[in-house]
């Protein structure tokens, strides 16, 4: 018999542990009658500037909205090069196609898996309009260095938070170094709807004031459109239930820190690669990813135990059909390496001890068998 199946991630888990809260701010939507751009978002909005330090925080539509504004509002458009990293989600890239502007494609470090300062500064160029910045699986790049980088180059520096929330660098929410940070909401992040949603943080009040305009149309208080935008916005239902979640955000992250480090101590002496973080930043714990050559066997394996492990990303951005003739880049062999060796096993807050401790049988079973579980084995724990 098959053993129940432990998923990757569960949304619905989020909702039943706040059932309560998240039902009453729901019927509070209903009975108000104020559907989209209400005092619900407002407040979201305000709430969340907060949370992170920013000055300015725009509810929109979904994270893909949020990088293709930002970089709007910032002055990028068709004929523009914008410098990001093919190891990512595709809405990364796919948000910068939408702006008009050439997504340059970089590589990433072997341990951290994110960009790092050399790799955006070989990237830039004279087309170069702006860098999105990924924090990959939660983990934080090296944004200041790369902050200082943009601002010598007079390019505008994007953060792709959308797996982030919840991450810090010397003590700083991400999303505070570039010249705008950009969120998902989307169910199964770290601060997750029931749907879509994202958000834009900044601390330039121009470029927030033109974001509103962006997201409506291109709309000013009068509903006049003064520039071409679209229909970006957050509605009130999503916007309610975040702020129910936000409240939760830090316990919830360190759920997923606390469940990290179980697995952590249980796979030491593994031949598996986990990524390593930033001196000085604080992961978020978004997905918990390992690497190893055995990838496809392990999977299988752990399927056959009842496990749904994933995979981010098994076909980097450059290796999509539909954009290979409309991104440039030149070799990116850690990029392709990683896609070919990456797993995510099952992460979120309501894992229970049970739950986890089967995913880690599962594993270890795996090299047991293949006789590969001596303190010599190469690992690579989180720092």
């Amino acid at each position: 018999m098959t053993p129940t199946s432990i998923p990757c991630a569960d949304p619905r888990a989020g909702y039943l542990a706040h059932r309560g809260a998240i039902d009453a701010a729901i019927r509070r939507v209903l009975e108000s009658g104020c559907y989209v751009l209400g005092p619900e978002v407002e407040a979201f909005e305000d709430e969340i500037a907060a949370s992170l330090g920013v000055a300015h925080a725009v509810g929109v539509s979904s994270g893909t909205a949020a990088i293709t504004l930002a970089l709007r509002a910032l002055g990028v458009g068709v004929g523009d090069e914008v410098v990001t990293v093919s190891n990512t989600a595709l809405a990364t890239v796919a948000a910068i196609e939408r702006t008009g502007a050439v997504p340059v494609l970089v590589d990433v470090c072997p341990d951290r898996w994110v960009a790092t300062p050399a790799h955006v500064a070989a990237a830039i160029g004279g087309r170069t309009r702006a860098v999105v910045l990924v924090h990959l699986y939660g983990n934080p790049a090296a944004a200041p260095a790369i902050r200082s980088l943009c601002d010598q180059a007079n390019v505008a520096l994007v953060e792709d938070c959308a797996q982030a929330q919840g991450a810090t660098l010397d003590g700083r929410s991400v999303g505070c170094f570039g010249h705008a940070g950009a969120f998902s909401f989307y169910p199964t992040k770290n601060l997750g709807a029931f749907g879509d949603g994202g958000l834009v943080a900044t601390d330039d009040r121009g470029l927030d004031a033109r974001l509103r305009r962006l997201r409506a149309y291109g709309w000013d208080a009068e509903r006049v459109s003064r520039e071409v935008g679209e229909n970006a916005r957050l509605d009130e239902l999503q916007a309610a239930i975040l702020r129910v979640r936000l409240t939760r955000l830090d316990a919830m992250v360190a759920a997923r820190r606390a469940l990290s480090a179980r697995y952590d101590a249980a796979f030491e002496g593994l031949p598996l690669a986990r990524q390593r973080v930033e001196p000085g930043a604080q992961h978020a714990r978004h997905l918990y990813v390992v690497r190893t050559p055995d990838r496809d066997a392990l999977r299988a394996h752990l399927a056959l135990a009842g496990v749904a492990a994933g995979v981010h990303y098994d076909r980097p951005a450059h290796r999509h059909p539909g954009y290979q003739a409309s991104v440039r880049c030149g070799p990116l062999p850690v990029t392709e390496a990683l896609a070919d060796e990456v797993l995510s096993l099952p992460l979120f807050p309501e894992l229970s001890t049970g739950d986890q401790e089967r995913v880690i049988d599962a594993v270890q079973s795996f090299f047991s068998a293949r006789g590969r579980t001596a303190p010599g084995s190469s690992s690579g724990a989180w720092t």
